[in-house]
This record gives structure tokens, sequence and C-alpha cells, in this order.
């Protein structure tokens, strides 16, 4: 009886470990390669082969963005496979990183249905930290298979300045490793720019930064960041060659299905639950308007804000919400004539007004208000963003400009307007 009683507990045990989370990983310097092919990419290839359509995703900031590695690859991809049926999908905006990234990849990728989605963020998440990058990345990685899961990932590591020193002394940067050991933790492929860019500097044949080319020599950019042609051609040639030696690999029959790679997790408190939740008019107290669609900025960013963009510049109208989970922002704009808001989370009200502007500001672009972050996930949160009565201070933006007093006086710098286009959030709304 008592044999049988063990037995009973052990089977218990081995059936309730798959739902264990391990402890959480401790950061280490990962050794640099060019190239790490782990699990491949069989089902891409499969599909590439058979003149099947493959929709490539490009999931990054401006690196990405750049008519480079992204285009050059597409073309790369279309000469190597003529019969496929390929299709790209622009997801990257520059200055972003996969903080932004997990939370918009159901509007800018998911939805178009990828068969394979590049993510770059190492040199956008260079100050983040290790704990904070896995969470951010594993909820990209889970949320894709959750969604889809025959598509594949690979991950990709752009050279910025500074990086050189890593790679030198035998190592991926702070943030690639990081994305290193959760890309070993699942097998994802992953292609390290960084590598061939330094090899060449220090065989001289390549220049990171030069506001002129050198005789001879690669010019590989002017701002030690974004890659001139050249540059991108040797990223894309790095990429063509990993998918070379991918080919060479023992592969399936099968497409593989990524869904049970999901029994485990890296890290406990990883953000595969965020979500973007749009405006809604009953959330809004005050004076507000929805952006028309003719709007310059409802054309200019509705495919990444959605269609329910709202915007008020009057002082004291608000946004109020309440929520249940750990975490929350807004996706808004920053713009030349934004204003500043107050945020009241669970009561307590912010010491000091947060601009919706600053030095950048000669533009309007794209960003995210920070309201709340490791609040208890089981409890519901309230919520109120109320427009300040004053502008902030413009003067920050005064070195960008050409006659700073004349025009921070003009119409284009005043007001004290907001553009709101999600919610997102680490939880679920509460009625």
């Amino acid at each position: 009886m008592r044999s049988i009683l063990r037995g009973f507990v052990f089977l218990m045990i081995l059936n309730i470990l798959p739902f264990v989370h391990a402890a959480d990983p401790v950061y280490q310097d990962i050794p640099a390669k060019a190239m790490r092919l782990r699990d491949g990419l069989p089902n891409t290839l499969a599909r590439l082969e058979k003149g099947e359509q493959v929709r490539i995703a490009y999931l990054g900031g401006s690196i990405t963005a750049q008519n480079g590695w992204r285009v050059q690859s597409m073309d790369w991809f279309r000469k190597q496979y003529p019969s496929a049926k390929l299709e790209e999908i622009h997801a990257a905006i520059g200055g972003t990183g996969s903080s932004l990234g997990v939370f918009r990849l159901d509007q800018d990728v998911l939805q178009y249905n990828p068969e394979l989605v590049f993510v770059e963020f190492a040199v956008n998440d260079g100050g983040t930290s290790p704990q904070n990058i896995w969470c951010s990345m594993e909820g990209i990685v889970r949320k894709i298979w959750k969604a889809a899961p025959k598509t594949e990932i690979a991950f990709v590591y752009t050279f910025s300045v500074g990086q050189e020193k890593c790679i030198l002394a035998g190592n991926c940067s702070r943030a690639a490793s990081a994305m290193e050991m959760l890309a070993d933790f699942y097998g994802i492929p992953s292609v390290n720019f960084c590598v061939p860019v330094v090899q060449l500097e220090q065989e001289g044949k390549l220049v990171y930064k030069a506001p002129k080319p050198e005789e001879g020599k690669i010019h590989f950019s002017t701002d030690g960041v974004h890659p001139l042609p050249a540059g991108h051609e040797i990223y894309t040639k790095l990429l063509a060659d990993a998918f070379t030696e991918m080919k060479k690999m023992d592969r399936p029959s099968h497409m593989i299905d990524y869904a049970s790679k999901l029994d485990h997790s890296f890290v406990k408190d990883n953000w595969e639950n965020a979500k973007a939740i749009p405006i809604r008019e009953s959330m809004l107290s005050g004076s507000w308007n929805l952006l028309d669609p003719q709007d310059p900025q409802r054309k200019s960013f509705e495919k990444r804000l959605g269609s329910a963009i709202y915007t008020s510049g009057t002082p004291g109208s608000s946004l109020k919400f309440r929520f249940k989970g750990s975490k929350a922002m807004i996706y808004d704009l920053l713009g030349p004539n934004a204003g500043q808001v107050w945020i009241t989370v669970d009561g307590v009200k912010s010491k000091h007004p947060v601009a919706r502007f600053d030095s950048y500001c000669t533009y309007w672009r794209l960003a995210t208000l920070g309201i709340a972050d490791k609040l208890d996930p089981d409890k519901v949160h309230s919520v109120e963003i109320t427009i300040d009565s004053k502008q902030p201070d413009r003067k920050i933006v005064a070195f960008r400009l050409q006659n700073p007093e004349k025009e921070l006086a003009a119409p284009k710098y005043q007001g004290t307007n907001v553009w709101f286009g999600q919610i997102f959030l680490i939880g679920d709304l509460a009625e």
C-alpha cells in the first residue's frame, strides 16, 4: 500500500512540474557569434521552397525602418525563391524598443498573419535592464506562438558605436546577451550583425562613423548607428549566409507547431498578456474630439494608434478607467503644441504634471505615457489623466530652431493639446 501511495505521489509531482516556474534566470555575458542557428526556421524554408505564401514581418526600431537590410533581405528572398509569394510587413518604428513592441505586436504584426517575424531591438534596448528585456521580449515570443504556433521567429542584433568594446572582449552587448539567453531557452535562431562590422573595422576595411567616406574603406555610417547602404549590405549578407546554413540542417517532413514550447516560461512575470485597448468615449469627460479621417494626425498615425484617436486641448478634460493588473500606459502623440497632464492612480496624484512635449518636438511622433508600474496584479486600480491649464516649457526645443524667440511665439508652439490612441495594459479593464 505504501509503495502504491509513493508511486501515486510521484506521478502527481510529475504532472505538476510542467506548471511550476523555475527561479528567474541570472544574467550572464554571452560570447559573440555571427549566427546561432539553434532550431532553425524549418517551416519558413519549407514554404519558400514549395513556392507558398510567406509573409515576413520586420519588428524593430529606426535601423530596421530604414530602406536598408529590411528592403535588401526581401530582395534577396525574391531572387532566391522566385516562385514564392512573398509579402513584407513593415512593423519598425524609430526610437522604440521591445517594451513598446510587445504592446503593438497585435496591431502592427499579428493581424497580418506572418509566417516569419524578425525582431530587432538590441540597440534601442541598450539602456534597459536584462530583467525588463526578458519581460518584453519573452512577451513578444509567447504572444506570437499563442496566436500563430507555426509562425517562426528570428532575433537580429544591429550595431551602434560603443558595442565594439563588448565584441572585442568576445561578448555580445548586454541587451543582445539578455536576448541570447532567451533565444537559447526557446531555440530561436539569432544573427549578430555586430560581429562582421567589428571584424571589418579591425581589418582596416571599414570606418564606423565619419562625415565622409575614406578611400578604400567601407563607410559604415555618419552617426555611428544608422548604416549607409554599404553597411546594410553587410547585414544582409550575414542574414543570407545564415539562411544558407539553415538550409543544410536536418528538417522534419511536417510543419513544426511551437505551442509545446510555451509549457515553460523563461521569466514568470513576462508580458505575454500585454494588451492594447481602444479608448472608449465613455471613458472621457470634458471636451474631446474623435479625429476625422482626413485629419493630418489621423492620416499619419492611425496605422499604429488605431482609428479611434481622441484629442483635446481643454484644461480639466480627463480620461478615466479602471483595470485589474500591474502596469498601464497610454499610446499617444508628442507634438509642438502638446500640453501636459496630471496622473492620478488609486487616488494618489502625480507630484508634477507630465509633459507631452520634449526637445525633439518640432514635429509630431508616437510616444507612450507611463501611468503605473509594478502595481498589485490582483487588485483593481483606478486611473485619471487630466489636462493641465499650463503648457510645458517650450525652450527645451529652442536649440533646434533658427529663430527661437520668433518661432516659439508662433501658433505652432501654442496649446495644451493631447492625442490619445490606446490604453496599454498588463492586465484587463475593469468595468
